[in-house]
């Protein structure tokens, strides 16, 4: 048993790490090796929300899709994270403003 043990311990630290990669809605690949990623347990819109404060880059899992918006200040990702409806403040602030090319991200 300890031997097994042994064994695994040593196939796990020998492992390479392999980031996490999503496919946004635009059908785009997007590394989230940079993000910081928090699974959203108290929103019934968001299920997961990854910012990127270097880039500004935001990824936000809604419905199971995920989508990326990119010119996000730290600020706003703040604001998202504590707002008492999240879905509330992502559907005004964020989608709303993507509509009008606000957010978009360079292709």
């Amino acid at each position: 048993m300890v031997r097994a043990l042994a064994i695994l311990l040593a196939q796990l630290a020998t492992a390479p790490i392999v980031s996490e990669t999503v496919e946004t809605g635009e059908r785009r690949l997007v590394d989230l090796g940079t993000f910081e990623c928090r699974d959203i347990t108290r929103s019934t819109v968001l299920q997961r929300v990854c910012y990127d404060p270097a880039q500004q880059d935001l990824i936000v899992a809604v419905g199971g899709a995920y989508g990326r918006y990119c010119g996000v200040t730290a600020d706003m990702v703040e604001r998202l994270l504590g707002a008492p409806s999240m879905g509330r403040f992502f559907n005004q602030n964020l989608k709303r403003e993507a509509v009008s090319g606000r957010y978009d991200c360079p292709t």
